[in-house]
């Protein structure tokens, strides 16, 4: 299945509380309940004024779903289509 990465524009992320952090995550929670085993939330990373957030899913269409249903913002929604680490530079 596919992965997407998703930038959220979000000014002052880094400033979000443990509380807001909390909210966001539950709501972001209930929505994928609803939508179904078909799209899974990985991880994501707070930066200053965005979110990268690491989601499984069937298509693109599914992931602007959950952010339309969960009230969040999905800026730039990219698929993955390779990961590259430091074992990448072993032939």
């Amino acid at each position: 299945m596919p992965k997407y990465v998703i930038e959220r524009d979000i000014p002052k992320a880094g400033d979000l509380t443990q509380q807001q952090i909390q909210a966001i995550s539950q709501k972001s929670c209930s929505v994928l309940q609803n939508l179904g085993s078909q799209i899974q939330w990985v991880h994501s990373y707070v930066t200053d004024d965005k979110i990268y957030c690491v989601y499984i899913a069937p298509n693109e269409e599914m992931v602007k779903e959950h952010a339309k249903q969960g009230g969040f913002p999905a800026n730039r929604v990219s698929e993955v289509k390779r990961m590259i680490d430091p074992t990448s530079a072993d032939a």
